[in-house]
């Protein structure tokens, strides 16, 4: 991944997330980047426009009225300049004026000004961040084609807990990297499934399994930084949209993830089934709430649920396919099994136990196809989606040209 030679404005408004810009001015550069920082008036209370110098190695604008600069029009010739532009931190007034076109300040002209694709990075207090006002606001500049990147949910500055934190640096830089469309899968739409599905058994209950979603949303999110175009099919999880994907569907239930995979996959390249699909669903969901009968046992007839890689595998013109096997033992034999008689192209097979798995950070994978297969030792699930990413893009190229 690499950023060399690419011209990226970077906006800062006034909220305390501008810290962090700082750091994203010097992961920009580590990748090769040339960055020029415009900074609101409310962004120089929190962080000095000389720190931001010294990290970009480039003078810093805040005014429109710099008497020098404008001599030659110099906001659009900043304007021009840049190939991206990214406001990091976007606080709600800065997402507002942009949404309404306001040009009293230098960086609400410049994205006015500039033909460059504008990314925004939210920052801001979680109830403010969930207010109609802000969301209508997002709403018309999405329609205008800005990209919204984030936010991540957490704790606060303010103490709160819930969305509105900015994302981090690393993966603001690996979006801006991701839209230039250089990497291993530029040019090919990718459909991702992740997270469980939960099978209702009355308005309360439901039978699930103990997905967190995290390895898939880590494999969407390195598809996209690889330059696909990806849409996520999301079981029940709570998981913010992974920074680039394009398109997120959310679902429940086994059947609502086929009908969303296979209405995605029509026009997909490869597919990565990363989801945990349940295997069996009650014939009959209760309209009450189940009650005990005094001691009586309870019995719950059960049926399968549609096998979605089977559906894709037989389809004519099926994506690349790639399937996932979590497995507490004969990982290899079950793997093998399950490639061949699903008709896939690839499968990633993983031991479940020892700190491995569902509901923890880190994973390590086995990947079979046909002739081969390549262990990926254990490893962060984001580092693993990274190379399994990799592998895929490899045999897909391998396979279909």
């Amino acid at each position: 991944m690499s950023l060399a030679q690419r011209r990226i404005l970077l906006g800062v408004s006034g909220g305390i997330a501008a810290y962090k810009s700082c750091e994203l001015v010097r992961r920009l550069r580590e990748q090769g980047a040339e960055v020029r920082v415009v900074m609101t008036a409310g962004a120089e209370h929190f962080v000095g426009a000389a720190t931001f110098q010294a990290l970009s190695g480039q003078s810093v604008r805040s005014s429109l009225w710099d008497a020098q600069a404008e001599a030659a029009m110099g906001h659009i010739e900043l304007a021009r300049w840049a190939e991206r532009i990214l406001v990091a931190p976007a606080t709600a007034d800065v997402i507002a004026r942009l949404a309404h076109g306001h040009a009293d300040d230098l960086l609400g002209t410049l994205c006015l000004a500039s033909a460059a694709p504008l990314y925004l990075a939210p920052a801001m207090n979680q109830q403010m961040w969930a207010h109609p006002a802000v969301q209508a606001n997002l709403v018309l500049l999405r329609q205008r084609g800005v990209q919204v990147l984030g936010p991540a949910a957490g704790e606060q500055a303010c103490g709160d807990m819930g969305s509105g934190r900015m994302l981090e640096p690393h993966e603001l830089r690996d979006a801006l990297a991701a839209s230039f469309g250089n990497g291993a899968l530029a040019g090919l739409q990718v459909v991702v499934s992740a997270g469980p599905t939960y099978e209702d058994i009355d308005p309360v209950r439901f039978i699930g399994n103990r997905s967190s979603g995290r390895m898939g949303f880590a494999v969407a999110a390195a598809a996209a930084e690889a330059g696909a175009t990806v849409s996520l099919v999301a079981g029940p999880v709570s998981l913010a949209t992974p920074v680039g994907v394009a398109r997120r569907i959310d679902v429940r239930s086994a059947t609502q993830m086929q009908a969303a995979v296979l209405e995605a996959s029509r026009a997909a390249d490869i597919y990565i089934g990363a989801s945990a699909v349940g295997d069996y669903r009650p014939a009959r969901v209760s309209a009450l709430k189940l009650k005990k009968n005094a001691g009586a046992p309870l019995s719950l007839q059960l049926e399968e649920n549609p096998d979605i890689l089977a559906s894709l595998a037989a389809q004519s013109g099926r994506p690349f396919l790639v399937g996932f096997a979590a497995e507490t033992h004969d990982v290899a034999s079950y793997a093998r099994g399950k490639l061949r008689s699903k008709g896939l192209d690839m499968i990633a097979a993983n031991q479940v136990g020892d700190g491995l798995g569902f509901e923890v950070a880190e994973n390590a994978l086995t990947l079979y196809w046909a002739d081969g297969e390549l262990a990926l030792p254990r490893a962060a699930k984001s580092e693993l989606a990274r190379q399994l990413i990799a592998q895929v893009a490899e045999r897909y190229r391998a396979t279909r040209g």
